[in-house]
């Protein structure tokens, strides 16, 4: 057994923004599935949402928010989180993050326009924003002596006092499967924080990497935690439609800078949908195309930035600029092809102001947690703020509660498994949870989808508890495990729904009721 002051798993934004604000001060781990760039955070593009300019208020950022969230964002925490971007914002700066500059700017860096926004409030870093702020603090992590990485660990539960027969509700540390050395360890931690990130993978289209297979989720509803509202599935509506390109997002701003989509006869679409057009909300632009493309019997339709400069992309989004040139798409000349993909889980683990959840020592930041910021919706760029406000929130709350004394945990037992038989069956469960989910469980919903999407999903169900159950575990069968789990609780979460808001489209439901609720689901 090995033992730390806290240990986080995940190394995206939230978890490294908690790791640096309390290594000074605690001995630290980041558990992480595969190496320590390997989140989403990494992959994002767009930038930081955050009130910078004379111009802009806090007060419209937060109206901006909450109307994107329509009706159920959290009034204290939206301003709580907005009251402190600038804070967020300079904190990462003073850690060495190389934001795009604009001198004509009062700020000095440029602050570009996305959907939902009535401001330019977004800070970026091009086209690559999660890139340059991870690598950033990955060399302040990797340098820094109270930080250990263990990197290729797949977490697999949490040890709570349940399981220890203590009488206490408390989180006193987890298993982790060293996926290197193929064994079994025992974590002790007097906190842990759940920084594992959302669960696109449970959608066989998505922009998220393969590590967002709702991990952090799953072990805290397994460790007694409720979650909320998470049936709000955000599809974003431009991933890059190419048969030899991977999950590439086509970035929130492309739009913002005057991006036009269109459908293949280069007519535009979205004005019929929405007077705001191309910088509708995401749910609302991610539902026209789904439209469009099902009425017209199309693969996707096209995003147009051709009109700009060749100088102006190159230097605005070399990313998407150099990527589409690798696969034979010049932007500067020719529009993008592009279709909606699972996004962002807006829903998660119930959390307070500061990180805690229902279970003392258990934390949850970033996208694993429901801090009720985002509603039915999260507005553009509001996610690596929520990820830097409330894991800075949570390291402040870690740091003023007195140290508590460490228990001794048990081995993992495995004495009555073996190795597996036919690990084809993975595969195979994994491929149909994905396919059903995107079937049954996508941009528009039924009653009778849903139910055909939980019926399929305990089936799965059973047979892997019998995997679980009977066999050495893998880190493939603990990404399904995991996944199967939060598939359950997005379509539970679903069902429950009588209305359409935000995200949660449904056709038996086709209207908003006039009050606005979270969806909470309890562990038995």
């Amino acid at each position: 057994m090995t033992g730390f002051e806290v240990v986080i798993l995940g190394s995206g934004l939230a978890g490294l923004t908690v790791a640096l604000n309390l290594a000074d001060e605690r001995k630290i781990a980041i558990v992480t599935k595969r190496e320590l760039l390997d989140g989403a955070s990494n992959w994002a593009q767009g930038g930081i949402a955050a009130v910078l300019a004379s111009d802009d208020s806090p007060e419209s950022h937060i109206s901006d928010t909450q109307i994107a969230g329509a009706g159920l964002c959290n009034a204290e925490i939206t301003r709580y989180a907005v009251e402190h971007g600038r804070d967020a914002v300079e904190w990462l700066i003073s850690q060495g993050v190389p934001f795009t500059r604009d001198r004509s700017s009062e700020s000095g860096y440029h602050l570009t326009m996305e959907g939902g926004h009535s401001h330019r409030r977004v800070i970026h870093a091009a086209d690559a924003t999660g890139h340059a702020v991870q690598t950033t603090l990955e060399a302040k992590v990797k340098a820094h002596p109270n930080i250990t990485v263990l990197e290729h660990h797949v977490a697999i539960d949490l040890i709570t006092s349940e399981k220890l027969g203590l009488p206490r509700p408390a989180c006193h540390g987890l298993y982790a499967l060293d996926d290197k050395a193929k064994k079994v360890v025992t974590i002790a931690a007097d906190n842990v924080v759940l920084a594992t990130g959302g669960a696109g993978k449970v959608y066989l289209y998505t922009t998220n990497p393969d590590t967002a297979t709702g991990d952090g989720i799953a072990m805290g509803w397994r460790a007694g935690c409720s979650v909320a509202n998470m049936e709000f599935i955000q599809f974003h509506p431009t991933c890059l439609y190419h048969p030899q390109a991977k999950s590439f997002l086509i970035s929130e701003a492309v739009r913002g800078e005057g991006g036009l989509l269109l459908l293949p006869d280069g007519t535009r679409f979205m004005p019929e949908h929405d007077a705001r057009a191309e910088l509708a909300p995401r749910d609302i632009v991610a539902r026209a195309m789904d439209f469009e493309m099902k009425r017209r019997g199309l693969d996707c339709v096209f995003l147009d930035i051709s009109h700009k400069s060749e100088a102006f992309l190159k230097e605005h989004f070399p990313t998407i600029h150099g990527r589409c040139l690798e696969l034979g798409i010049d932007i500067a000349r020719e529009p993008i092809p592009v279709v909606p993909a699972a996004h962002y889980t807006c829903g998660g683990i119930q959390t307070d102001r500061d990180g805690l959840t229902g279970l003392p020592g258990l934390y949850a930041v970033g996208e694993t947690a429901h801090t009720g910021l985002h509603g039915a919706n999260r507005l553009a760029s509001n996610s690596l703020l929520e990820c830097l406000v409330f894991g800075r929130a949570a390291a402040r709350h870690i740091l003023s509660q007195t140290r508590r004394q460490r228990a001794s945990l048990p081995a993992w037992d495995e004495s009555r498994v073996t190795d597996a038989d036919e690990e084809i069956v993975i595969a195979h469960n994994w491929d149909e949870l994905r396919r059903f989910m995107w079937d049954y469980v996508g941009i528009v919903r039924t009653n009778k989808r849903l139910e055909r999407a939980m019926h399929r999903i305990q089936l799965l169900s059973e047979e892997i508890h019998e995997y679980y159950s009977y066999f050495r575990v893998s880190g493939d069968l603990l990404e399904l495990r995991n996944l199967v789990l939060t598939a359950d609780l997005i379509v539970r979460s679903a069902m429950q729904r009588k209305e359409s808001r935000g995200l949660h489209f449904s056709r038996d439901f086709p209207n908003q009721l006039a009050e606005a609720k979270d969806t909470l689901l309890v562990p038995a």
